[in-house]
């Protein structure tokens, strides 16, 4: 009887420290899924979704760790709908023209408030660095452009931006993101 407790008790931590690898790695996938972006007036956060759009999180990722953003205007501001941002307006360390376009990973996160997605032109394969967060529900672009992230903080902030004209959203002295940097679940 103890032999058989011994033997199932062993087979129990066996399995165990086969699955904790495994365990911390969905953790560790997880680590780096939040970013903080930092406006004139305050943090704004936002929840990467790696699990739905792989491609663009990693691209997103690569180029904050670049300091591609830091200094980046928000250059597009369409009230009640969205503001846009990635277009530099001085050299940036990285050639943005030379990234590879991204293939679209349309998923079913829906374009809500706060919804952060990638920036392409008509072409839906063709998304870059360019991305855009929502200011209200934007259903026809649900599945059509590529979901890759949600605010959880600081959306208020986004609807301070300095806005743009009607049609198109060009703005013509805009805010800038300050800095942007991933950071862990467990710092915020």
């Amino acid at each position: 009887m103890n032999r058989r407790l011994f033997i199932g008790a062993s087979l129990s931590l066996c399995a165990g420290a086969l699955m904790l690898p495994a365990a911390l790695k969905g953790l560790m996938d997880q680590e780096g899924d939040l970013l903080e972006m930092e406006l004139k007036g305050g943090t704004v956060t936002i929840r990467l979704f790696s699990d739905l759009a792989p491609r663009h999180v990693e691209r997103i990722k690569s180029l904050v760790q670049a300091k591609f953003y830091d200094g980046m205007p928000f250059s597009r501001v369409i009230e009640g709908f969205m503001a846009q941002t990635g277009d530099p307006i001085k050299e940036t360390v990285l050639d943005y023209m030379r990234l590879p376009a991204l293939t679209a990973e349309f998923n079913p996160l829906p374009f809500e408030r706060g919804t952060v997605g990638m920036a392409r032109s008509r072409h839906p394969h063709s998304a870059s660095h360019q991305f855009f967060i929502t200011s209200a529900r934007a259903g026809y672009l649900d599945q059509k452009y590529t979901a890759f992230g949600q605010v959880t903080r600081g959306i208020e902030l986004i609807d301070k931006l300095r806005q743009g004209e009607p049609e198109i959203g060009t703005v013509v002295n805009p805010d800038i993101i300050k800095s942007m940097r991933l950071v862990s679940a467990r710092a915020v």
